[in-house]
């Protein structure tokens, strides 16, 4: 349907594409996270002339296509962007055709075109996608593609010989669907698939034959055991010794993964992973890299591969992966210099992206844990697209030289260098205990938004669990149960850090309570459990997570909150005055016990945080407040007035001053104890 303005036109279009790209793009069958593209074609009213244009619209540089929306976009004129045919200079000129996609867009706003444009509006079909599904592109890397597509398809999907992405290919492929109007679609040899129709259901259906088709073939006719047989040794661990093992290798892989550049990790154990390890090609497949453009920018242009059995011992693997590391560093700063022109980005480091260990599984690594996850998945793609073309041929991937071409391609730089700086704690991995409430919550909250990833540790799982919920998820904050009097617990719950985000780099003890009695009520029990939870459960919190720092050798930050009453001496609360006195000396003592390991261990003495606070809650609360005649809610404005300040101290003042502190502006630091408390001259520190 067609009106004057085209409103309706535009938003069935638009409508339509949508649906189809956050179809395919939800299906792990069909491309990977953020790769591949869709577009479709219409009329609409040009408003400065008042006439009817044709306009394309496609998926963005960067955008998602299982999450895909409007705002995603790019709107271009066909007219100007196919007139671009007439300018093209030639492949060695294909970066100019980017730049001038500006010049070509159809009014305000919209994402920024990408590399794949031009492929969208060049071919003469009104609805295109173009995928990165494991099955098409195991038929893009065999070394008889060529062939295997004609056997697979016939006639109806062509063969595309390798090009690196941009306009010189778009011409390739506008061609061959020209020259062959019975074609759907084609392969594209090295890379992936595009699809085409007269319409957006005809589009949709053609890519999921091309997939399915494609799928089908290969299992068919491929071998059993392309990846070989099983290496004795090298068979996964049981799940309870994986995980144990994997929690001892994270830091010290993280380590490695972060010498150039503080990383985030992610475990992946799937079966497939586990398998492709366990056979006895998986090293020398791994050494052939991966072969998807989308992929390798990931994963960087091969894995590290550790190759020692699991049974080994821990310290010999430990040994190993060093060995493997320096290794890995050399042959990469060697690819740069073999490849390299005076025109190329700088080297961005040499440390691997994935590191793969039989029986255990592999370490993925990136800025922050979405893109440490998605670089495994991307790797995971990669196991499956090295099982199919080994199943019907050979693993054929594209050239190191043209790897090198894209990983280095000025276009892929300058959207590195579009990126916003980083956050003051971005990379960073937290561990904050007694984070369901309170200053740790406050505390979690506050690091988060200064990009860390977080540990929220609680006795009280749902309240861990709202926190991490609300903070976004497993990308960004994981809850842990923990009794931090319980050695084994503590010991678990760092485990938990490292198998969530590869290790820890800065941790916030803050889990405290306080039984308020006067020295004669006062039990043993009541003595014993403050003891426990703050003094006792401190030192085991500090001593797990300095095992870890000290493996990862990247440093850290040991945050210690402690009270003003560390130092003001005051009635009826002993058990509970004398445990938050010892807690600044631990930071002293581990001051200088940990600082020649670049660990720093400051302390922050609150007072008066009666909002969210979980201690204000009990009975204390109530209890003081009756105490000084005033309600329950009016406490911390109460407490605040024999202040100098005359201000009432929140969980958020306490954590700003905890995400400072253990930020590079206080990197000359340790050792210190910052009052928050808004002046209490009785408790100034000396």
């Amino acid at each position: 349907m067609a009106t004057k303005s085209g409103v309706i036109v535009k938003s069935s279009t638009i409508a339509d594409l949508l649906g189809r790209s956050n179809r395919l793009g939800s299906d792990p069958r069909n491309t990977n996270y953020a790769g591949g593209n869709t577009s479709a074609c219409g009329e609409v009213v040009d408003p400065v002339t008042g006439k009817p244009i044709e306009v394309m619209w496609v998926k963005g540089s960067g955008g998602d296509l299982g999450t895909l929306t409007e705002a995603g976009l790019s709107v271009l004129r066909l007219d100007r962007m196919r007139g671009l045919v007439d300018v093209f200079r030639g492949e060695e000129h294909d970066d100019e055709m980017v730049a001038a996609f500006s010049y070509c867009l159809h009014g305000t706003g919209g994402a920024t075109p990408s590399i794949d444009t031009a492929m969208h509006g060049l071919i003469g079909l009104a609805h295109v996608d173009h995928l990165h599904p494991d099955s098409g592109i195991a038929l893009a890397t065999a070394a008889d593609g060529p062939e295997l597509t004609r056997r697979c398809f016939g006639e109806t999907v062509v063969w595309v010989p390798w090009r690196r992405p941009g306009f010189a290919l778009a011409l390739d492929i506008a061609e061959i669907q020209r020259s062959n109007p019975q074609a759907i679609g084609c392969v594209l040899g090295g890379h992936g698939i595009t699809a085409w129709g007269s319409t957006s259901k005809e589009c949709e259906a053609n890519s999921e034959r091309i997939i399915g088709t494609a799928e089908r073939f290969i299992n068919e006719n491929g071998r059993p055991d392309p990846f070989g047989a099983v290496l004795p040794g090298y068979e996964p661990l049981p799940e309870e010794e994986r995980y144990a093992l994997a929690a001892q290798l994270a830091p010290v892989i993280r380590g490695m993964a972060s010498r150039d550049r503080r990383m985030v990790g992610h475990l992946t154990d799937s079966n497939v992973v586990l398998d492709f390890l366990s056979r006895e090609r998986h090293r020398e497949l791994a050494a052939l890299g991966t072969s998807c453009p989308d992929h390798f920018l990931r994963t960087k242009v091969r894995p590290m591969v550790l190759d020692l059995p699991p049974s080994s011992p821990v310290a010999e693997i430990e040994a190993r992966l060093h060995e493997l590391h320096e290794e890995y560093r050399t042959e990469y700063a060697a690819y740069y210099t073999r490849w390299a022109t005076p025109q190329s980005p700088p080297m961005r480091g040499a440390d691997p992206a994935i590191v793969l260990v039989p029986g255990v599984g592999m370490f993925s690594f990136g800025a922050n844990k979405q893109t440490a996850r998605v670089a495994g998945e991307f790797y995971l793609n990669a196991i499956n697209v090295m099982h199919g073309a080994e199943a019907l041929s050979t693993y054929d991937p594209i050239s190191e030289q043209e790897k090198f071409r894209i990983e280095y391609w000025a276009l892929e730089e300058a959207k590195l260098q579009r990126m916003p700086a980083p956050k003051r704690h971005a990379g960073r991995v937290a561990l904050v205990t007694g984070g369901g409430s309170g200053i740790g919550k406050a505390t979690a909250e506050t690091l988060v938004r200064d990009g860390a990833v977080v540990i929220i540790a609680d006795r009280d799982i749902e309240a861990a669990l709202a926190v991490a919920e609300q903070l976004g998820g497993p990308d960004v904050a994981v809850a842990v149960e923990t009794d931090v009097t319980d050695e084994v617990a503590v010991h678990s719950m760092v485990a938990a850090a490292a198998l969530a985000f590869g290790g820890v780099d800065l941790v916030v003890n803050n889990a405290g309570l306080s039984i308020s009695q006067p020295l004669l009520e006062t039990t043993l029990h009541d003595g014993d459990l403050q003891h426990d939870v703050m003094a006792r459960g401190s030192f085991l919190v500090s001593r797990e997570c300095g095992r870890v720092m000290i493996a990862q050798k990247m440093g850290g930050d040991i945050i210690y909150i402690s009270s003003k009453n560390a130092v003001l001496a005051g009635p009826t609360n002993i058990a509970y005055s004398a445990e938050k006195a010892n807690q600044p000396h631990q930071v002293r003592l581990l001051a200088v016990e940990l600082g020649e390991y670049g660990v720093r261990v400051n302390g922050v003495a609150p007072d008066g945080v009666v909002q969210g606070s979980a201690i204000f809650a009990g009975e204390w609360g109530a209890d003081r407040a009756a105490g000084y005649g005033v309600e329950e809610k009016d406490l911390g404005v109460f407490d605040a007035r024999r202040t100098l300040l005359k201000r009432e101290v929140l969980p958020a003042d306490v954590a700003a001053v905890v995400s400072t502190l253990a930020s590079d502006e206080f990197s000359r630091t340790t050792g210190l104890i910052v009052p928050v408390d808004s002046g209490v001259a009785a408790a100034f520190q000396r």
